[in-house]
């Protein structure tokens, strides 16, 4: 065996040597405790700074339009000859073993839609008559008519939808996405909501909550009339410098106190009581849609000064033109059960149906006109579908559906989605999914990917554990990707 030179064998062995082709080595590990370091204080500092995706992605911001009460897709997507043929005959038995709804009792009877399908545009996209604005943009949205859930209540099924979770406590994946990328606007939340239509949805507030997440996260609540934020003006006796010097003397106390026991809800306090001041000057001038021009009210349908989807419509337009992240907006109504004229398919379907799809189609145009739509995504749907049988609860005349979660339809637009493509596919009667199920989890690893985000590695450790919007499940659907 060969011995090697002692002076090469003291060379490995000096330390002096080693420091010195291992400087560069123990400097780069330097250098990166230091960045991290910064980074890790940046964040701190404003929990809600822009941060980098993990991979280049095709949007930046989401418009979710959230139709809650469920709307019913035999009567606007998802066209069912079949079910027409047979109209009014009891449900095949088969459909019926082992099933539990919401309200149906005993045998139901079929119930084919009172509206006409049509195709429309390139794409040749099958839509019903009650929408005729989202037929002329047929082209630009990616249908699909495959989703389930497993949660057929509407609180539950919300809070699923929005959270990944049907019990409350979890993050809502606008928070998720606050999050994991931050916001491109100073003066206005990350992640904003915006209520139209009968009420609060039924999953309340915990469908754009934070959940465990520090609440920075969490969305706030715009209102079209009224005061837009609630408790954001100054109380009668207090200036704007008063106000200043009240949130200076409270930052220091609070920093203070962060330094002490790094809490970061008290990072989240401190940069709330920032937001808030700069939103007195920035929310003012974001909510006043009467400065856009008539043009734009036309295409919309909006009526300054009123409570609408339209107006919301706009006012999401415009907070993502100033870099606001994730807007959610709500529209409740949409719960057809047929008990009565106010809530069945005949009488306020076609009036939600008005209400609703003039906005939604306005938008996509408005944002494409603008160059902002392949930027943003835009999703439309509720939290499950209805039945393709009457309900007839208590022998009502009028006509509804239940709910069902084994088959419903949404739609998509901009962002990298695939436009002018239908995905999925129901049986004849459309209670089952016969091709491309694509479940909640689904939904929401393909929305974080055009994000820029693995729905994986998007991931917060609460009580010993990594938490991510899509739990243990979720595949990315290819299908929609441009």
């Amino acid at each position: 065996m060969n011995q090697k030179p002692s002076d090469t064998v003291l060379r490995e062995v000096t330390r002096r040597w080693f420091f010195r082709q291992a400087g560069f080595g123990i400097g780069a590990l330097a250098l990166g405790d230091l960045v991290s370091s910064a980074t890790a204080k940046a964040a701190e500092a404003n929990p809600l700074a822009p941060k980098p995706p993990m991979f280049p992605p095709k949007a930046k911001s989401i418009i979710y339009l959230f139709m809650a009460g469920a709307p019913s897709q035999v009567d606007l997507f998802d066209s069912k000859p079949t079910l027409q043929k047979y109209d009014g005959q009891n449900v095949p038995e088969e459909l019926m073993k082992g099933e539990r709804f919401a309200f149906i009792k005993g045998t139901p009877r079929l119930l084919g839609s009172p509206y006409e399908f049509a195709r429309h545009g390139k794409s040749g996209a099958e839509l019903s008559e009650l929408l005729p604005h989202l037929s002329e943009i047929a082209d630009d949205i990616a249908i699909v008519r495959s989703v389930h859930t497993t949660q057929f209540n509407h609180a539950p099924a919300q809070i699923f939808m929005n959270t990944g979770f049907q019990i409350i406590g979890r993050p809502s994946m606008g928070a998720w996405m606050t999050y994991g990328l931050g916001s491109e606007c100073r003066d206005l939340p990350g992640f904003v909501a915006l209520i139209s239509g009968e009420n609060q949805p039924d999953g309340g507030k915990a469908c754009w909550g934070s959940g465990f997440l520090p609440t920075v996260y969490q969305g706030v609540e715009f209102r079209s009339q009224g005061d837009p934020v609630l408790f954001l003006a100054n109380p009668d006796g207090v200036d704007a410098s008063t106000r200043r010097q009240s949130l200076d003397l409270l930052k220091s106390l609070n920093q203070e106190h962060l330094e002490a026991n790094g809490d970061p809800e008290i990072s989240t306090r401190i940069n709330s009581y920032e937001m808030a001041y700069r939103m007195q000057s920035s929310v003012p001038d974001l909510v006043d849609i009467s400065k856009e021009p008539p043009s734009i009210h036309e295409m919309y349908g909006t009526e300054p000064g009123k409570k609408s989807f339209a107006n919301n419509c706009l006012l999401a337009r415009r907070l993502v033109e100033r870099g606001v992240r994730f807007v959610q907006l709500y529209h409740r109504g949409w719960d057809n059960h047929g008990t009565g004229s106010h809530d069945d398919i005949v009488n306020r379907l076609p009036q939600l149906c008005n209400e609703t799809d003039r906005a939604a189609a306005a938008l996509i145009t408005d944002l494409k006109q603008r160059g902002l739509l392949d930027s943003t995504i835009v999703v439309w749907g509720g939290e499950f579908g209805r039945t393709p049988m009457n309900e007839a609860r208590n022998r009502s005349k009028f006509l509804g559906r239940d709910h069902h979660p084994r088959a419903f339809s949404m739609w998509m637009a901009g962002g990298g989605v695939k436009p002018g493509v239908t995905v999925g596919k129901t049986d004849e009667l459309g209670y089952n999914i016969v091709e491309d199920p694509v479940d909640v989890h689904d939904l929401h690893a393909t929305i974080l990917h055009l994000m820029g985000m693995d729905h994986t590695k998007l991931t917060y450790r609460f009580q010993g554990r990594d938490f991510r919007l899509t739990d243990v499940s979720g595949n990315v659907v290819e299908k929609l990707l441009a």
